[in-house]
């Protein structure tokens, strides 16, 4: 007769007496990406995560809260669990009203940071390749690099080679791309017309998730510093959602802290860390 080891078996994961399945906490876990090999930190994480939650529900219910969901976006409607906790939060932290005197003093602190759009005239040569096609990528790279050796010798050939060699729709207009706007593209290829000096082709290829570009910079205005009356409505909402989430931080740790939980360690892991479950 076969005798199972049951020494080595985890501690079930409960939240003041409730039990959190096991099965629930290897289905939250799809959730947690972790390290190649660490398939226990996604564990880890997850039965965080569910942990959090319970206790949260568990407050919810003892304040009597009746659960009213919000639609979210047409046609998509919060669960009760996810109405608990967001009317929990709601009643427990009060709205945050940031002082505008220390608005301003954040906007003259770095004013640079709040600036109008910069607007780019740009012309690119995309060499296609997925961000996963490591093979793709590498013979991309090399066909940059030889039509970027084309270019050194001769920048009037970059419409030719734009339709002779870009993966872009672009190359039927000689690669142009128009006027651009802060915000238009992708953040690598922003960052590098922000840098570039006008009327050039960029040194070596751009590696973006589309695959390798040889950029020419015809133009750019760069976005004016905005006053403080247009940037205070944005500076307002952030700062307010920033304060919410130190509020919700402490409100949630304290809850936490009193509650008695067994099977999982949540002293190494803020409760900001353990995302809440999908």
């Amino acid at each position: 007769m076969r005798v199972l080891d049951l020494t080595n078996r985890p501690a079930p994961v409960t939240v003041n007496g409730v039990t959190i399945a096991p099965e629930a906490i290897a289905a939250e876990a799809q959730n947690h990406p972790a390290p190649k090999g660490k398939p226990g930190m996604a564990w880890q994480a997850a039965a965080k995560a569910l942990v959090l939650r319970e206790a949260l529900l568990q407050e919810a219910r003892a304040q009597n809260i009746t659960a009213d969901p919000v639609e979210l976006e047409e046609g998509k409607w919060e669960t009760d669990d996810e109405a608990l906790i967001r009317q929990l939060l709601e009643q427990a932290i009060p709205a945050a009203q940031p002082d505008e005197a220390g608005l301003r003093a954040i906007y003259e602190g770095s004013p640079e940071r709040f600036h109008g759009p910069s607007l780019f005239e740009a012309a690119h040569i995309l060499f296609a390749a997925g961000p996963d096609d490591s093979a793709n990528r590498l013979l991309a790279r090399q066909q940059a690099d030889a039509v970027l050796a084309e270019l050194k010798r001769d920048p009037r050939r970059f419409a030719a080679l734009a339709k002779q060699f870009s993966a872009c729709p672009s190359r039927e207009n000689g690669g142009l791309l128009g006027q651009m706007a802060s915000g238009d593209t992708v953040p690598e290829f922003e960052a590098a017309l922000s840098v570039m000096e006008e009327g050039t082709i960029s040194q070596t290829p751009l590696e973006s998730r589309y695959g390798f570009h040889l950029i020419r910079l015809d133009a750019r205005v760069r976005g004016e510093v905005l006053p403080f009356p247009a940037v205070l409505p944005h500076l307002r909402e952030a700062q307010e959602k920033a304060e919410w989430v130190r509020a919700s931080r402490a409100y949630v740790g304290e809850l936490v802290a009193r509650a008695k939980v067994t099977g999982i360690d949540l002293v190494e892991t803020s409760w900001m860390e353990a995302k809440q479950p999908a």
